[in-house]
């Protein structure tokens, strides 16, 4: 290189050195995140592309209305939603029950999980949730089935706590302790704050208010109320008010800590959501709006009602012993009720529902091994479920109560899972983490039959499946700064009861039958990528490969059946195939306070799966296309203010799988098309008890979805909040 141009690219990295120095600190490798590995790593070391996203970004700067609006500038992650209440990430080509989630490590995938979008992720309450730890990629090692496109788990809020009082450590002059008063320590604290949103596109109002007390350095409670009102959301120009699809919700939390020591905490915890008349919306005729030639909806009604509660007491103690670094163990209690009320356009009424009861047991150790850190653990997980149907005349009159639900009635599912991982160095800039866990699970149906009078039967089933899996990864360290990372990790997903016994709706107008020969699926990723971060020159980057190879996924076909008018589907185990892509992402403070960040995600898959009567390679279902997002910040040094421009961007999705094209109500003919949405946030901050944010979203009015949804997003959206804490 000619010496001129070293000199200036010197010079040049120099300034922008200099130039930054009073620029807001780097963050995004910062945060210190565990569910990648079960012990405590920043994001640049942990050998996983992996994010954490605190509330102070998604509440405070961004004051998204859902949980799942907190992940929709994740890279690599794209948001589809079924309704405006029902919201599912895709990670890595997969969603659905092939992405776990955890709240607190504990489990909110259950046995009733469906294939492909579901609406649970948006059931969690956005204010009760401190930071989300988001890992890509296969983690069946540490949490078994389900966790394949990737992990991500809601670390939710603590209680504020005192102080522990200081000891005396002075002497006096005769050398022995001082006898000077101890300042005696604060015993009691109340405190609480409120939190408003309101939203145009949407006329909604989001109300929050919460309480906190705190006695002595050793108990803390939490607790809050949230209530959230969405009327019919307002779609781009030409879309316009989409009728009928807002929808209510109203969540209660409780946590209470106990430090037992300083290194000994005992939580118990309560949590509980309820929607109400959360529609369907692209089944119903009131998606009739014409954009992009999607099909119309028929059915006058398809709402759901829905409450999911979760109570956990988990004991956590740290420095237990020598040969014990920390012990982790939880007890939980989770509940997820749902029903449907379904009203087809000849006034047949449908109305099916479902209750399934967990209760889960998980153990977590950690300790030194004789070449580096040992982390191991058993976890156990039961689900009751109870389903019930009905069906109603066209004048109102009960036709016929049904034997079952969406599922099998007085069904059972069992979850088993041991493992243990290693994390050591054979040499100084290599570290190695090696893993392996067993997985069993048992489905137990009974009662499968939706009609016993008719001339198909379905009989009780009892099936068992296990697995071993086993995880490889690694971390360069090429500086302090900047490494590579990757290896390759096996996932596994066991059949649930949705799998094996559903009788309920899917996609577009298709019906699902029960499939009681499925097999376990299996997954081989691999990835390699490196991160690097650069103080002087104010510089944080990441980016990734991956290359997943799936076998025996899953699918769903056609049987040519009609079933009360609607398209019998069916699944069987014919996926192989394989998902691969590329992450970047960069964020750059240029100037004092100035930061510029971005990233980019390309996704493409092939799976095998009907067409007709052959089995033959398709493109896989629900790819995102590349998207991308660029964006422009500044923040005042005193951090009371900061101000923000974003623009998303996405390619027309055009490769579409045999069920992406059946699935006409929620993707037009050809694909999705591409969009670029503009917006700008603005925040201040007076005092530290009192928040202002606003924001203009969509500042085109464009009308877009994203690939899969069934519903557009909201146009143009003027968003205020306020946060007053005392």
């Amino acid at each position: 290189m000619p010496r001129p141009l070293i000199t200036t690219i010197a010079s040049l990295l120099f300034a922008s050195a200099a130039l930054a120095q009073d620029a807001p600190p780097l963050v995004t490798l910062d945060p210190v995140i565990v569910t990648a590995t079960q012990t405590e790593e920043t994001v640049l070391d942990t050998p996983y592309t992996a994010h954490v996203i605190s509330s102070k970004r998604f509440l405070d700067e961004r004051s998204v209305r859902s949980l799942a609006d907190a992940l929709s500038e994740t890279p690599g992650v794209m948001v589809q939603r079924t309704g405006y209440a029902q919201a599912s990430p895709f990670m890595r080509g997969f969603t659905g029950y092939r992405t776990l989630t955890l709240i607190d490590g504990i489990r909110l995938n259950n046995a009733t999980f469906r294939e492909g979008p579901n609406q649970y992720f948006a059931t969690v309450d956005q204010f009760t949730i401190d930071r989300l730890e988001v890992v890509k990629g296969p983690s069946s090692v540490l949490y078994g089935s389900d966790a394949i496109g990737g992990t991500v788990n809601l670390i939710t809020r603590d209680p504020q706590m005192l102080p522990w009082p200081e000891l005396p450590t002075g002497k006096g002059s005769d050398g022995k302790a001082s006898k000077n008063p101890i300042e005696q320590p604060e015993r009691f604290a109340l405190h609480g704050g409120s939190y408003y949103r309101y939203a145009t596109a949407e006329n909604s109002h989001i109300a929050r208010g919460e309480f906190g007390l705190a006695l002595g350095p050793q108990l803390g409670v939490l607790g809050g109320i949230t209530w959230k009102d969405f009327d019919d959301l307002h779609g781009g120009d030409l879309v316009g008010t989409q009728s009928k699809s807002g929808y209510d919700e109203v969540d209660g939390d409780i946590k209470v800590l106990y430090r037992i020591d300083k290194d000994t905490d005992l939580t118990a915890a309560f949590y509980r959501t309820e929607q109400n008349g959360a529609p369907r919306w692209h089944s119903t005729k009131y998606s009739d709006k014409g954009f992009d030639r999607l099909a119309d909806g028929t059915d006058l009604r398809r709402d759901l009602d829905q409450t999911r509660e979760l109570g956990y007491l988990k004991y956590e103690q740290r420095d237990v012993a020598s040969w014990l670094s920390s012990v982790r163990f939880s007890f939980s209690f989770h509940r997820q009720t749902e029903e449907q009320d379904r009203v087809r356009d000849t006034l047949r009424r449908d109305v099916d529902g479902f209750q399934d009861d967990q209760y889960g047991f998980v153990l977590n150790l950690e300790c030194p091994s004789p070449i580096g850190t040992l982390s191991y653990g058993a976890e156990y997980y039961h689900d009751n479920v109870e389903s019930w149907g009905s069906r109603w005349n066209e004048d109102g009159s009960l036709r016929t109560i049904k034997p079952r639900g969406p599922f099998s009635d007085e069904g059972a599912y069992d979850q088993l899972g041991v493992y243990v991982q290693d994390q050591f160095k054979p040499v100084e800039p290599l570290e190695i983490t090696l893993g392996v866990r067993y997985s069993w699970a048992e489905a137990r149906g009974g009662i499968v039959d939706d009609d016993p009078l008719d001339t198909v039967s379905f009989p009780s089933i009892d099936k068992t499946f296990d697995a071993l899996t086993s995880s490889a990864r690694f971390r360069l360290d090429v500086a302090r700064d900047w490494n590579f990372f990757g290896g390759v990790s096996q996932g596994f997903r066991a059949p649930t009861l949705a799998d094996l016994t559903s009788f309920d709706l899917a996609r577009s107008g298709e019906q699902e039958t029960p499939a009681p020969n499925l097999q376990p699926e299996h997954f081989l990723a691999f990835e390699i990528g490196t991160k690097f971060r650069s103080e002087p020159l104010r510089l944080e980057t990441y980016a990734a490969y991956f290359h997943t190879l799936i076998d025996n996924q899953i699918i769903r076909y056609p049987t040519g059946q009609l079933i009360d008018g609607d398209v019998e589907v069916q699944k069987a185990n014919v996926g192989d195939g394989f998902i691969h892509g590329v992450e970047f992402g960069a964020e750059w403070n240029f100037y004092a306070g100035f930061s510029l960040f971005g990233n980019l995600t390309w996704t493409e898959g092939e799976l095998d799966t009907y067409v007709g009567r052959h089995i033959t390679a398709r493109p896989a279902s629900r790819i995102p296309p590349l998207t991308g997002l660029v964006g422009l910040r500044w923040q005042s040094t005193d951090r009371h203010w900061f101000a923000e421009a974003t623009a998303q961007l996405a390619r027309r999705q055009d490769r579409l799988s045999p069920g992406d094209m059946a699935d006409t109500q929620r993707i037009p003919p050809g694909g999705t098309k591409g969009y670029q949405v503009f917006s700008v946030r603005a925040g201040w901050e007076p005092r530290d008890w009192l928040q202002f944010t606003a924001a203009l979203e969509n500042i085109g009015d464009d009308d877009y979805r994203y690939m899969g949804s069934g519903i557009n997003e909201a146009g143009t959206n003027f968003i205020v909040s306020t946060r007053l804490r005392f």
